[in-house]
């Protein structure tokens, strides 16, 4: 069996590139959920909804029915 030996530079770069693709994601969604909520136009029901809207998207770009919370 042949093994593959990545250098450590190589992982961490890896490591690197995901961490800001993540970065660069949540701050697309924050960004979403924070123009929702300060949107002048909209109702506090309006807001709500909008962000509602948000976590909706998420869920059906990702295909997740529930979000799993980590929180204590």
């Amino acid at each position: 069996m042949a093994s593959t030996a990545i250098s450590r530079d190589s992982v961490s770069l890896i490591a690197e590139e995901m961490a800001l693709g993540v970065e660069t994601a949540v701050d697309c969604w924050m960004s979403e959920v924070e123009s929702a909520l300060s949107d002048v136009h909209l109702t506090t029901l309006g807001r709500l909804n909008a962000v509602r809207d948000v976590l909706d998207r998420y869920k059906q770009l990702t295909g997740k029915h529930e979000l799993n919370s980590q929180a204590s």
